[in-house]
């Protein structure tokens, strides 16, 4: 199957990323202000350059166990909180319908969510073979969440 980008899809270039770490300082900075803990990261298809995209910016927010409900707590002074029924007491989503539209994903550090965003993105960016089956998985469409979900689960257990 192709990568090509489809209809509403691009690849990431050098410049988009330059793009999303100059919207991920901002973020940082607006968090920082807001008294939001936590070490914010740039993470998803705008990250790598060669991935398709929407053009969306998705965040990363890890914070220590004691600071996640201070985290949740102020992070909707800046964005609206997202997707409620798969939270859970270690994992939320916020998102600010901005643009770039931008996601953030909070974890507390060293859970399984956590986990498997850091050690999938780690080997997004170490694996060309990874980045393909990324590529292809998104131009192949269909239940993509239920895919990625698949596909990264994979690639932290080393199936992929």
């Amino acid at each position: 199957m192709s990568a090509s980008p489809t209809p509403g899809w691009q690849l990431t270039t050098g410049e988009s990323v330059a793009n999303a770490l100059s919207v991920l300082q901002n973020h940082r900075l607006a968090l920082t202000r807001a008294g939001v803990p936590g070490e914010l990261t740039l993470t998803g298809g705008s990250s790598i350059a060669g991935l398709l995209t929407k053009g969306d910016i998705d965040l990363h927010l890890r914070v220590a166990p004691d600071d996640f409900a201070v985290a949740i707590t102020q992070l909707p002074l800046l964005y609206r909180a997202a997707l409620r029924e798969i939270w859970t007491p270690t994992f939320a989503v916020f998102e600010q319908a901005s643009e770039p539209p931008v996601g953030v994903a909070v974890t507390v550090v060293g859970t399984e969510h956590d986990v498997r965003f850091v050690e999938s993105w780690k080997r997004m960016r170490t694996d060309e073979a990874a980045r393909h089956r990324y590529n292809a998985l998104k131009a192949d469409g269909g239940d993509m969440e239920e895919g990625k979900s698949r596909f990264f689960d994979a690639l932290v257990d080393g199936t992929a």
